[in-house]
Parts: structure tokens; C-alpha cells; sequence
């Protein structure tokens, strides 16, 4: 979970001085007071406090560190502006005595007391600010469309009318009620996703980002489109612990990228295998850029049981893109890299393999010690500062002009994690804040129950239909927004309407993680695209077309784990071995018809056999059943050997 490049706004001039001293030390304090919490600190020093209080404090941090990091007008400042400091010095007063007096506060909040509302009336203020300037307009109107049903809703006639709900109670309850802002959205923000974005930093500084696409060039480098194949592996590694597609992109895309190019793959191909490669670690197991750990949060099952549905999805994922680039760099005749730029294996396994010991230690405190999420990624994180302390160690050592520039962590660069950690949190946390503030007004006001109506509604009793109306939906929410920020207002907005028709929980929710994270390579805010094309060198809406064309079998798998249950390995042995299987040939020939390529370049007619035969198969069977099996495999075998035996075919 690396901080470069993040997908949101960005301070709008570096800061100097006093200012980066404040900076540092607000947002440091975010850092720490989240692993203070990961290692139950409070408790050991008797400090005995409501889950609210922490909350209350970590976001009274987080308003501060956005007013003073993001000012108003800061381009050309050389202070900061008396208003943003101003705004600082409120939020952590307000959100102080929420913290300090939570108790007291619970005891009366039935009485609506004057400190309650007065208080409730900053937080919501400052938090609706502080939003805009993490992450722009967009989701800055949601909210406010969202507190005008709260406030108005009572007025709309028929089955859509809200309740009516005096303003008073309406700002107590969403600012202090655990059901809103104090509530579940921001409690997994300030613990989970700070706990493994420091671990993501700390491994992507110490250099485990490096050791990651060394590994892949040594594996990867020497096969046909050996370049984009470095791409696929090294994203979907580092990827995993990345929280930031975009932040992915320029972590791996830096090295992947020119190395595409100079193996022969267009600027504009070279910047959508990326983007899209990247945009999947989001999605593949064990650590899935902490989404996993927010799901299971939010539907209440073990984390094992996300990671495992998430599994064969992603799969899926990668092969269809490992495909396409075999087929790319077939149908081009592009070379692999010279052997003389790959490093060897067990050169790079030698000299790097302690950077697997985190990985160790994080699942096996997950899965055998079952510990917490934030405490299992705070044992990795200490492994990781043990490992680059003995890295720095060696490198001094050494003493040589090569060992410096190795692998490596030192005071200095831990207390710069801490600082970076805390800024690219601060738009996770306002995000969750405002989904806090949405979820807080579906309770009150009946919101929630009027959007599942009329999702249902415009599904009009077709399953098919509502999906791909919340599929929609997911894409357009999801623009411009880092991973988890997707995930959590999704999860709030559209996965309920979906478990409330009848789909599986599970499913639901990976069926918009998925949907959400396609916005990032999904013109026109494809923002992960966007960051590949800038380091390629082409045009950003041709390559956020090629990404989204190259990235197609996202916008087919959240369908078929939804109507074939057995992908998330739901069912009987037979039936997830047979989906999976059927599915891989499905996503090996559909990629075939999308490239042009099989065993020689194919025309028309041999890609519309190709495609319809992997579609055919892609099929679910409960929709299409195993004729709809057996008619794809022959077509597929038809296109195939067409292709095969009469290769002078596909010059017609």
C-alpha cells in the first residue's frame, strides 16, 4: 500500500518549515495512533476506552492533517492560511471532547443536549469539507443529496417518502451515533486499512517492490512477451499489498513499462497491460489491498472465506490477461528481453528472499493464530523494519557504491512511512466518514430500503437487469476513488439492494469490489490508465480504451460467480472443478477472438467462432446448462482447428 502518486487531490504546494513540521507530526499521529490500537496499547495502560472515543480521536487527526496538508488556496503561499488553521484547531477541539466525554455524551444524547449539537454541527461541517478537498466534488454532492432526503424526504410522495426527522437530532445522530460517523465504515478505516497501508509503505520502501519485479523478470522474462509478462506477475504480487491501483502503477509501471516498449509492445499496449494488471491486485488473494478484510468486517463471515471465494475470480483475471499478451506478442512477433537484462532466480531469491518472511507471518498470525487483521499487520510490519534494519546493516558493511543502493531501512525512513502513511490515509478516512454519514441517514430516514426499491424496480423482476443497472452504478460511483474508498461506499450503497433480492452476501459484495475497481481503467475517469499513459508516453483515452478492452473479463466475472456460485467455491468438488475448468477454456478462447490470434492471426469469422464458443462456455450453467458447454467446445475446436489445419484461411 504504497503512498506514490495518490489517486486524489494533492497538497497544493510542498509545504516549508513550521508548516511541514505541524504536517509531519499530525499525520505521524494518525500513523501511530492506529498502531497503538493494532497493539491494544490503550488497554496495557489501563486506559479502558469505548471503541467511539478512539474513532472520535483518529478522525479529530484526520481533519486536522486535511485542512493543514490540503489548504484552500495554498499554490504560492508561503503560510498557511489563518482559516485553514482555524479549521484544524476546530476539528480536533470537537472531535477532542466527543473523544474525552463520549460517555457522558451517551448517557444524554436522548436529550439532545446544546454541547452534543453544537459539536455534531462541526464534525459534520468540517467532515463535508474536509471530503471536498481529499477528494474533489463528486462525492461531495452524494452526501448532500443524501442529507437533503434526510432532511426533506417526509415531503416526497408515494413509496419513496422518508420520515420526518427534526434537524436537531438529525446532526446528534449522525455525528455521534454508532451507526454513523462513529460507526463501522470509519472504525475499519482507523484500524485495518492504517495497519496495512504502513506495512504496504514500509515494504515498498525497505525495497520487497523491487525484490517483487525481479522475481517476476526472473520468471517471466525469458518467455514470449517476457515484458508484459514481468508486468502481469509483478503487479499482481505487489499489487495485493498495494492499497492505490494508481499507486501500483507507478510503484512496478516505472521499471514494466519501458521495458514493454523496448521488447516491441506499443506505447499505448504497454500502458494497458499495465494499468490493468495493476488495477487487479486489488482483487487477488491473501491480502487483496485490505478489501478482503472490510468485507468480512461488513458481512460478518471469517476472512478466510473472502480470500477463498476471491480466489478463483482472480484467477481468471490474471490468466485472461497472461493470455492475451502470449497472443499480443505472438501475433507481433515481439521477442523476449535480452538475457542479459533478466537477473537470475536465485540470484534475486538469495540476496532478497527475506522479504517472503512478512507474507509468513502475516498469514500465519491471520490464519493460525487468528489474530485480528490490524494487529496480524502490524507483526508483519515489525518484520519487515527487522529485515530492512539487517539490509542496512549489511549495506554498512559493505561499504560499496552497489550496496548502497540496496535494500535497505533506517530511522529516518521509518518516521517518513509514518508521516506518508498518515497523508494517504486522510482520504480513506474522510471517505469513510462520508460513508458513515450515508449509512447514518439510511438508518434514519428510510434511504436505504427507498434505494433498494427502486433498484429492484428498475430491474423490473429481471436478475440480469438490476446487475447490470448496479453495475452501472459501481463504474460511475466508483470514478476517481482509491481502492478501499470504492469498496466501502459500494458496499453502503449497492451491495444491500443486491443481498436483498437473493444474492449471496459473499457474492454481492466481490460483485461490486469488482465493478468498483473497473472505474479505474474505465474511460472517461480511468485513472489508473491514466497514470500508465503518462509513463508510456501515449495518448490517455487511447490507452484507457485499449485497458478497458484488454481488462474485459472484469466486466464478465462478477456475472458468472453470481449465477455460478461454484467460481467462489461454493458447491460440490465436481461442480467448482467443472465451472473453473469450462471458464479457463471460456476466457482462453474468448482472449484469442479479442486479440486475433490463436495459432495464426484469425479473420472475422474464425473470432466470431472463437468468441461465441468461449461465451458459450463462460456461461453459467445453471443459466445455459451443458449443452451450452458442449456447443462452445465445439465451436471453439471448430475455430481452432480451422485455424490449424488451413491456415491459408484466414488470409480471405
Amino acid at each position: 500500500m504504497t503512498t506514490q502518486e495518490p489517486e486524489l487531490l494533492k497538497p497544493a504546494a510542498s509545504p516549508q518549515g513550521l508548516h511541514a513540521v505541524v504536517i509531519s507530526i499530525l499525520a505521524g499521529s494518525v500513523t501511530l495512533m492506529a498502531l497503538a490500537w493494532a497493539v491494544d496499547l490503550f488497554r496495557q495502560i489501563g486506559l479502558n476506552i469505548y471503541n467511539e472515543q478512539y474513532v472520535a480521536a483518529m478522525l479529530g487527526l484526520a481533519l486536522a492533517t486535511v485542512f493543514v496538508s490540503r489548504p484552500l488556496r495554498g499554490a504560492g503561499r508561503p503560510t498557511l492560511p489563518w482559516y485553514d488553521i482555524v479549521a484544524a484547531l476546530l476539528g480536533l477541539v470537537a472531535c477532542g471532547y466527543v473523544a474525552v466525554n463520549y460517555p457522558d455524551l451517551l448517557a444524554r444524547l436522548w436529550m439532545r443536549p446544546l454541547d452534543a449539537l453544537i459539536v455534531g454541527v462541526i464534525i459534520l461541517a468540517l467532515s463535508i469539507e474536509g471530503l471536498r478537498r481529499a477528494t474533489g466534488w463528486a462525492m461531495v454532492i452524494l452526501v448532500l443529496v443524501a442529507l437533503g432526503f434526510a432532511v426533506l424526504g417526509h415531503l416526497i410522495p408515494g413509496a419513496l417518502q422518508g420520515r420526518d426527522v427534526a434537524n436537531d437530532r438529525l446532526v446528534i445522530f449522525l455525528a455521534l451515533d454508532t451507526n454513523a460517523v462513529l460507526g463501522m465504515p470509519l472504525m475499519i478505516a482507523s484500524t485495518v486499512v492504517v495497519a496495512f497501508v504502513f506495512f504496504g509503505n514500509l515494504l515498498n520502501h525497505s525495497g520487497g517492490g523491487s525484490f517483487f519485479t525481479d522475481v517476476s523478470m526472473a520468471m517471466m522474462g525469458r518467455y514470449r512477451g517476457g515484458a508484459a509478462k514481468v508486468a502481469v506477475t509483478a503487479s499482481a504480487l505487489f499489487g495485493s499489498v498495494s492499497g492505490s491501483a494508481v499507486a501500483n502503477v507507478v510503484s512496478t509501471g516505472v521499471i514494466t513499462i519501458p521495458l514493454m516498449k523496448r521488447g516491441g509492445y506499443k506505447p499505448h499496449h504497454a500502458g494497458a497491460i499495465e494499468a490493468v494488471a495493476s488495477t487487479g491486485g486489488q482483487l487477488m488473494p491473501p491480502v487483496m489491498g485490505a478489501a478482503a478484510f472490510l468485507m468480512a468486517e461488513i458481512i460478518q463471515v471469517p476472512y478466510a472465506s473472502i480470500a477463498t471465494a476471491a480466489l478463483l475470480p482472480a484467477v481468471l483475471y490474471y490468466a485472461a490477461l497472461l493470455i492475451q499478451v502470449d497472443l499480443l506478442a505472438a501475433r507481433d512477433g515481439l521477442s523476449s528481453p535480452p538475457r542479459e537484462m533478466l537477473p537470475r532466480l536465485a540470484l534475486v531469491l538469495r540476496n532478497g528472499w527475506p522479504f517472503l518472511l512478512p507474507f509468513v507471518v502475516l498469514i500465519y498470525a491471520l490464519f493460525s493464530l487468528n489474530k485480528r487483521p490490524e494487529f496480524a499487520a502490524f507483526l508483519a510490519a515489525v518484520s519487515v523494519i527487522l529485515i530492512g534494519f539487517w539490509f542496512e546493516w549489511r549495506k554498512r558493511r559493505q561499504a560499496s557504491d552497489a550496496a548502497a543502493d540496496g535494500p535497505g531501512l533506517n530511522l529516518r525512513t521509518i518516521a517518513r512511512v509514518l508521516r506518508d502513511t498518515g497523508l494517504s490515509v486522510t482520504d480513506i478516512l474522510m471517505i469513510a466518514t462520508a460513508a458513515g454519514i450515508i449509512i447514518g441517514v439510511m438508518n434514519i430516514s428510510s434511504l436505504g430500503f427507498a434505494m433498494t426499491l427502486v433498484l429492484v424496480q428498475l430491474g423490473n423482476g429481471s436478475l440480469l437487469l438490476l446487475l447490470l443497472i448496479a453495475a452501472l452504478a459501481c463504474i460511475i460511483l466508483g470514478m476517481g476513488m482509491p481502492t478501499l474508498g470504492v469498496y466501502l461506499l459500494l458496499a453502503t450503497l449497492i451491495a444491500p439492494s443486491l443481498v436483498e433480492i437473493g444474492v449471496e452476501p459473499i457474492a454481492a459484495h466481490l460483485f461490486v469490489l469488482y465493478f468498483g475497481m473497473m472505474s479505474m481503467i474505465t474511460p472517461p475517469v480511468a485513472i489508473a490508465a491514466f497514470a500508465a499513459a503518462s509513463i508510456s508516453g501515449s495518448k490517455s483515452m487511447r490507452t484507457g480504451y485499449t485497458a478497458m478492452v484488454m481488462g474485459w473479463s472484469a466486466y464478465l466475472i462478477p456475472f458468472l460467480f453470481i449465477g455460478a456460485p461454484a467460481l467462489l467455491l461454493i458447491g460440490t468438488p465436481t461442480e467448482i472443478i467443472w465451472t473453473f475448468t469450462t471458464a479457463f477454456v471460456g476466457v482462453w478462447l474468448v482472449s484469442a477472438a479479442v486479440v486475433g490470434y490463436l495459432f495464426t492471426a484469425a479473420n472475422a469469422a474464425q473470432r466470431l467462432l472463437l468468441g461465441a464458443g468461449g461465451l458459450l462456455l463462460l456461461l453459467p450453467a445453471q443459466v445455459g446448462g451443458l449443452s451450452s458447454d458442449g456447443l462452445g467446445l465445439v465451436l471453439g475446436l471448430a475455430a481452432a482447428l480451422w485455424m490449424h489445419l488451413l491456415p491459408a484461411a484466414q488470409k480471405t
